[in-house]
């Protein structure tokens, strides 16, 4: 029986709920982290010894770093299809795995922070105006990229996707006006049409 810890607040602990969901494979979820406590105790922390969500139980395999997870599932669940088959088709899917985790996230989490973790009272305005204002480049080359693709690495749905899709699921919630990115934006209601973002991708941001 697989098992996963991390509150579904968590963007990386979402990421990993949907692959397994995407997979169909029978899991068990206990909360952890945040108001739940348990990442510092030292049997958790022997097994992440970073203290963070997610961590995947496979057997006696233990594995931390949420898009590593995703890729491990797929590519021992489905490789061929979420996980691709050839070596460039998948160091495609990677490489915007890595832009998510590298890019993408650091310049959105502020305005995450200071509009849903943080009173409006004690909002900093500058650290969530350059946030908004470097998500949103990014948005734009990704709008670009999306042009003529179906999905992050062509016309097929991969592994790829599901990262940078809890992005725009957490962007996309923030309670503030947003652009007009076309293709992000169709492309981002063809996944939560995916039954397996169920519970995942219609969570309310925390």
């Amino acid at each position: 029986m697989l098992r996963l810890w991390g509150r579904m607040s968590s963007i990386n602990v979402r990421k990993v709920a949907w692959t397994l969901r995407e997979l169909d494979l029978e899991h068990e979820r206990f909360e952890a982290g945040g108001a739940f406590g348990v990442v510092d105790t030292p049997q958790y922390r022997q097994q992440n010894p970073n203290g963070l969500v997610p961590l995947l139980e496979d057997g006696e395999f233990t594995l931390w770093e949420s898009n590593v997870i995703v890729r491990y599932l797929c590519a021992k669940h489905a490789r061929g299809t979420l996980c691709p088959e050839s070596l460039q088709a998948r160091a495609d899917a990677e490489r915007w795995m890595d832009w998510q985790q590298t890019t993408f996230n650091p310049a959105g989490r502020d305005g995450f922070i200071q509009l849903i973790r943080t009173p409006a009272e004690k909002r900093d305005a500058q650290l969530l105006e350059r946030s908004i204002a470097a998500t949103e480049r990014l948005l734009a080359m990704l709008d670009r990229h999306l042009e003529g693709h179906a999905y992050l690495c062509g016309e097929r749905f991969t592994m790829a996707d599901i990262p940078l899709g809890c992005e725009a699921h957490r962007w996309f919630n923030l309670p503030r006006p947003h652009g007009s990115w076309p293709q992000v934006e169709r492309w981002y209601a063809s996944l939560l049409a995916r039954p397996a973002t169920k519970t995942v991708l219609d969570q309310p941001l925390q």
